[in-house]
């Protein structure tokens, strides 16, 4: 059994949905791992994970949307950080902060058009952190 744990800092633009699957496969194809579980984590309140569409980019623009819908910028209690604050936290409830993909003959067992994205929140450039933790053999 081997574990590896690496950290992925992202500089983000405001908004934006940045594709991470290389990111991955690029640490995964250096561990000699065959076969065994990743699970990513962002540390982070006002960013989040997901795993989508990777083929079509007009997806990623209908989230965005979506997403902007059922949380916009409005009144909230908390908004000490300013208007997208809370909204970021909102998106973020509503998404997933960590990923578990199992690995199979050192590669990532995905569909065909899934890839592996970080959704930025804020209306700021921001440095994030993902943890990659990799256990198998």
């Amino acid at each position: 059994m081997k574990q590896i744990i690496k950290k992925i800092i992202l500089k983000t633009k405001p908004f934006e949905i940045i594709n991470i699957t290389e990111n991955i496969n690029e640490i995964l194809s250096k561990s000699n791992v065959s076969q065994g579980l990743v699970n990513l984590s962002v540390l982070h309140t006002s960013c989040s994970l997901m795993i989508q569409e990777n083929a079509d980019n007009s997806v990623m623009l209908d989230i965005k949307d979506f997403l902007d819908k059922i949380a916009p910028e409005k009144e909230y209690y908390h908004n000490s950080e300013g208007p997208d604050d809370m909204p970021a936290h909102l998106k973020s409830l509503l998404t997933q902060t960590n990923l578990t993909i199992s690995v199979k003959k050192n590669i990532l067992v995905l569909g065909t058009w899934q890839g592996i994205f970080l959704l930025e929140h804020r209306n700021a450039s921001k440095q994030r952190e993902v943890f990659f933790h990799l256990i198998g053999e």
